[in-house]
């Protein structure tokens, strides 16, 4: 390459640089709104976090941040919305374990999750929690592995591809069991029958049973993470347990537009992971029933990919449909 080539090309590189910079400095510009939609109803863990991070977002970047709820379509209705939407930073995703499950239970999808999103952080997750009626015969988890292979076990979950759902088949997958799953609408009405006796057990959201377990209405075999918990510190891990691979979380993240300017993607990477570090963060992830576990966009990306691959094997194998 000639000199009079090199300096060109070192000239127009410094100034992508400078441009790149100058967006994300320029981000957002005063007066923007950014729309932070979760695919969710409200009042669930994703909201609460999502409103957690939009309050902070607003205090820091003086802009407003309205957390916008989008529920249906099994998380899709309010995904699509983010995928369709301008490459300019103003709308934001929130999502959990069922997007990344969702890539397989809906082929058909009228967005694509891999081509149509980009991950901007990783903030947070909440341990599945394996409860049974304390009346149960079950006392532990080894009593589990046990009595699941001695018989079919009805489990209930939240709803088919629900993370329950999914722990409950990924339990089977390495039990070489079969339970039988019965789907509710919704966490409550499925701990409601198991309080009753009407099942056997529940792979959990942690923050849909515990309330039971403290009440001493559910009695809680194992959690399925890679530490025990505070709220529960006698409750075993899976791991510890007996079963190492029952590892499962369902975490809340943030995707954004594929096409969305590396630049602005960084500066919401770093503000994110800025505040899930501040000094309430943690507790308050915690009075919510979520573990601070922030990854930021590069990092976010592999972790997701290896979710959705992970997933989409249990989903086929234990032949999984979303309906």
């Amino acid at each position: 390459m000639k000199r009079r080539d090199i300096v060109l090309a070192s000239a127009g590189a410094a100034l992508a640089t400078v441009s790149t910079w100058g967006l994300a400095q320029g981000f957002p510009k005063p007066g923007t709104t950014i729309k932070y939609v979760v695919p969710f109803a409200p009042g669930g863990l994703t909201d609460v976090m999502a409103r957690i991070v939009a309050q902070k977002l607003s205090e820091a970047w003086k802009v407003s941040v309205i957390v916008e709820n989008k529920a249906g379509g099994n998380a899709q209705i309010g995904a699509e919305q983010v995928a369709k939407s301008a490459p300019d930073g103003s709308s934001l995703l929130a999502i959990t374990l069922t997007h990344a499950a969702n890539v397989t239970l809906f082929p058909n999808a009228p967005y694509s999750f891999t081509k149509d999103l980009r991950p901007v952080a990783l903030l947070a997750g909440s341990p599945m929690l394996v409860v049974v009626p304390t009346g149960s015969p079950i006392k532990d988890f080894k009593d589990l592995i046990a009595v699941s292979k001695s018989r079919r076990l009805n489990a209930g979950s939240s709803g088919n591809g629900t993370p329950p759902h999914l722990t409950m088949a990924l339990f089977n997958d390495l039990n070489k069991t079969q339970m039988t799953h019965v789907p509710y609408r919704g966490g409550a009405p499925s701990m409601t029958d198991l309080i009753g006796g009407q099942l056997d057990v529940i792979f959990s959201n942690f923050p849909e049973s515990i309330a039971h377990v403290k009440g001493g209405k559910l009695r809680a075999l194992a959690i399925c993470s890679l530490s025990r918990h505070p709220t529960v510190p006698d409750v075993p891990t899976a791991m510890e347990a007996g079963m190492p691979g029952l590892f499962v979380e369902n975490w809340t993240a943030a995707m954004i537009q594929a096409k969305t300017p590396d630049a602005i993607v960084d500066r919401y990477s770093r503000e994110m992971i800025k505040i899930m570090f501040s000094a309430d963060m943690e507790e308050r992830a915690r009075q919510q029933g979520f573990r601070v576990t922030q990854k930021g966009a590069s990092d976010f990306a592999v972790f997701l990919k290896n979710e959705v691959d992970r997933w989409s094997r249990i989903i086929k194998t234990a032949k999984i449909t979303a309906t």
